[in-house]
């Protein structure tokens, strides 16, 4: 009897363990956003929670922990205990520059995080404010160049701020960035004229630029953006070979479980083929992925080289 008794208990307990292992236990999952609400990775996310909580069956939490670069968030989600109940998202800054901007950085976007999905990619508009007398990418150039150092660029995060720093080496110009704790604060910023210009992405920007609150210049993409097909890229602008764009996706902290990591990406590709879902992303100018973990790892490890070497060619200081 107590042997069958002890069979039971082992039995239970090792399901038990599965079903917290699968992210399926009673706690809430926590998903930290290192940025502000209403930015693109905050965006994204709120988008995927309802179907992504429907999918897991369980109850998700987005805690948002904005600070310069996202850099304060990531690391609270590195340090997070890997018992399946915290995900990251994280984006092309976070993941892939912010190891080129940082000496050093309190986590390491490839050792201290497992990737499990890329969720989805966005070009971003240079905009400026109404104030700045110029109309065309063309003049604020010549304004930049006729004056450097004068003009203040809002930089929303890391990804801004190299794409920002690749159009200056590559226009031959030279801006002040100014760090924001997010997109909203850096597109508040150039909507008073407090900065001159920024870039942000096609949601953030589509609104103010029909109304004419802010003017915009170009957009950073290889392709342009079908929410805004007027607006040309830098590329077309004479900006040759420019292509940057921001992504987004989920990451969960490093020796988090492997059946934690398959249930979550099942669960968000689940989320991003349902056809509200997929249709509501584009309809906000993003592209949408949902690749695999490994491929995923590999974009990760593509980009940091990639970010690497703008910050080499621009001779940014590391801080």
């Amino acid at each position: 009897m107590r042997a069958t008794v002890a069979i039971m208990g082992a039995v239970l307990a090792f399901n038990m363990t599965l079903i917290h292992a699968q992210g399926l236990g009673g706690r809430p999952i926590r998903i930290i956003v290192p940025v502000t609400p209403g930015g693109p990775s905050d965006t994204a996310v709120r988008l995927l929670v309802p179907k992504l909580s429907e999918a897991l069956r369980q109850t998700l939490v987005v805690d948002n922990r904005p600070s310069s670069n996202g850099v304060a968030g990531t690391e609270i989600a590195a340090r997070a205990n890997p018992d399946g109940h915290t995900l990251n998202i994280g984006n092309s800054g976070t993941h892939a520059i912010n190891p080129s901007l940082y000496r050093n950085l309190p986590y390491d976007p490839v050792h201290d995080f497992q990737p499990i999905v890329q969720i989805v990619t966005s070009g971003m508009v240079l905009v400026a404010t109404p104030k700045l007398p110029v109309n065309s990418f063309k003049e604020f150039i010549a304004l930049a160049k006729k004056d450097p150092g004068r003009l203040n660029m809002a930089v929303a995060g890391a990804t801004g701020e190299l794409a920002g720093e690749a159009m200056m080496s590559m226009s031959g110009i030279r801006m002040n960035n100014v760090r924001y704790k997010g997109s909203s604060p850096a597109e508040i910023a150039t909507l008073s004229g407090e900065s001159d210009a920024c870039l942000l992405t096609p949601l953030a920007s589509m609104q103010h630029i029909a109304s004419g609150r802010l003017k915009a210049l170009g957009i950073t993409s290889a392709k342009r953006s079908p929410l805004l097909p007027k607006i040309a890229t830098l590329d077309e602008l004479g900006v040759s070979g420019y292509d940057f764009q921001i992504w987004h996706g989920l990451f969960a902290p490093v020796k988090t479980p492997q059946a934690v990591i398959r249930n979550v990406h099942k669960a968000t590709l689940q989320a991003l083929n349902v056809p509200e879902v997929k249709d509501r992303f584009t309809s906000l100018g993003f592209t949408t992925i949902g690749n695999t973990p490994q491929e995923f790892a590999a974009v990760v490890q593509s980009e940091l080289a990639k970010f690497r070497k703008v910050v080499a060619d621009a001779g940014i200081k590391v801080e």
